[in-house]
């Protein structure tokens, strides 16, 4: 079994893939929540993100000198990153200190260099914007965006509509088809993610 494969169902073990009927930050139910918060509190599996990241970010060629996680759940998941590959690492804050430095992004970057922003997910890409505001007005240079999964609802034609290239571990449909494969989610229920994640409206009316 590839590593890929190996890091879907470790994904949907630890509780990172869960079905059922979720309320979303847009206000939207789905049969699907990828919670990859839980990372932190399983150092193997995060250590394998980490690794899927860094293969993902080389066999695409991207070019960066830094990289950078988006606050919270990605912090974790571009150390892992950072210390797979030993590249040098930054993160914005959510909110600037008032206090100190009064830095609005942490770690050590000048002007003009290019960051590959990680994050662990994305939906329709708007909460990447903001993410990524503070880097440019920092004068940090920003063309890619790693994230591990892609839920495939629009998030890669909003970030191509503003210049930025998406780059996905996995496509929310092949990690379904996955774990469908292996067994780890029944007929019914695969069907049903499949279905809200080709027509998600058509599946709320359903509901």
């Amino acid at each position: 079994m590839e590593n890929h494969e190996k890091l879907a169902l470790k994904l949907q073990e630890i509780g990172a893939v869960k079905f059922g009927l979720f309320t979303l930050k847009s206000g939207l139910k789905s049969p699907v929540y990828i919670d990859l918060r839980v990372l932190v509190s399983f150092p193997e599996v995060l250590s394998m993100v980490g690794k899927e990241l860094a293969k993902k970010a080389e066999d695409e060629a991207i070019e960066f000198d830094l990289i950078a996680g988006i606050p919270f759940a990605a912090i974790a998941i571009a150390t892992a990153v950072s210390l797979e590959k030993n590249w040098p690492m930054v993160f914005p804050r959510k909110e600037q200190k008032d206090y100190g430095t009064k830095a609005k992004v942490e770690g050590k970057y000048e002007k003009g260099q290019k960051v590959l922003v990680i994050d662990d997910l994305i939906t329709t890409g708007s909460s990447k914007f903001e993410a990524v505001e503070p880097l440019e007005k920092e004068g940090l240079k920003i063309d890619d965006i790693l994230v591990l999964v892609d839920r495939e609802q629009g998030g890669q034609k909003e970030l191509a509509k503003e210049g930025y290239t998406l780059h996905s571990v996995f496509k929310v449909t092949e990690l379904l088809e996955i774990l469908n494969e292996h067994g780890k989610i029944d007929s019914l229920l695969y069907e049903s993610a499949v279905d809200y994640f080709e027509n998600p409206g058509k599946w709320q009316e359903g509901k």
